[in-house]
């Protein structure tokens, strides 16, 4: 039995050590390319100003806020614009593993005696730092647009763990989505859905105010409970089951998106 627990916990600690060697090669990528981050950013930065300077005046009246609703309205919207950010920073995962599995360094990796599933979780750990990078990106432009959080600093932290909780569900399933993949193109684009479906939710608009039909597909697809719980802890709306919802869908897409890319992974054959 003892011999049984150190062999676990050799591969264990193997596993560890390989996984930050992959994390540290993730990092060096994205200080070699900074433009990593400005780019996970740059689209849901350019939703957010045409949102609320083109739209936030009707859309905010249309909450309840005063004549000009622009103020309500930013406050409403930007956390759909950060799960927007989470999904578009998943995209550029689903690029970098599909690089990776078609220009060779795969092949070469699966050559060293290092723990396999290391290669995938070095790109979800860069992929977590770079996401959380971009989301202060998006929050800092967000403030300069007159954006108010009332939360207190549990709140923040509590928003914070649920965006690592879904940043994971969403670069888990990412890299999976990546290794079914033929090509580079192919991978970007089996990630777009994940782009539209904070508009499709509570991001932009309440769900009340959507036809019957898609207000039931928006209230029980994931990026709505999302939200909500992340709207809640930055500007104090009421939760209910978001929470639950959100924390049970992160442990189906986490638990999911693992197995299959770790399924992938080892029915690759080896070069």
């Amino acid at each position: 039995m003892s011999a049984v627990s150190g062999s676990v916990s050799t591969a264990l600690s193997h596993a560890v050590v390989d996984s930050a060697t992959m994390f540290r090669r993730q990092l060096r990528h994205m200080l070699r390319y900074p433009t990593l981050i400005l780019t996970a950013a740059g689209v849901p930065v350019v939703f957010l100003l045409l949102f609320v300077y083109v739209l936030g005046g009707a859309l905010g009246t249309g909450l309840g806020g005063p004549s000009d609703g622009r103020d309500a309205y930013v406050n409403y919207v930007v956390p759909g614009i950060v799960l927007m950010t989470v999904a578009t920073a998943a995209q550029g995962t689903a690029i970098s593993v599909a690089i990776d599995m078609t220009e060779g360094i795969v092949a070469r990796f699966r050559t060293m005696a290092i723990a396999r599933v290391s290669v995938l979780t070095g790109h979800v750990l860069g992929s977590l730092a770079q996401t959380l990078l971009s989301i202060a990106a998006v929050i800092g432009v967000a403030l300069l647009v007159k954006f108010e959080p009332t939360a207190d600093f549990g709140e923040w932290l509590g928003a914070i763990g649920v965006l690592v909780m879904i940043i994971l569900a969403l670069t888990w399933l990412s890299v999976a989505l990546a290794m079914v993949a033929k090509s580079v193109a192919t991978a970007s684009s089996m990630l777009t859905p994940l782009m539209i479906l904070p508009m499709m939710g509570s991001g932009f608009v309440p769900t009340e105010s959507m036809p019957a039909g898609l207000k039931w597909f928006a209230d029980y697809q994931p990026f709505t409970p999302f939200i909500e719980t992340l709207r809640g802890l930055l500007m104090g709306t009421p939760i209910d089951n978001s929470a639950i919802l959100a924390t049970g869908w992160c442990f189906l897409i986490t638990l999911g998106g693992y197995l299959w890319a770790k399924k992938l992974y080892n029915r690759e054959p080896t070069k």
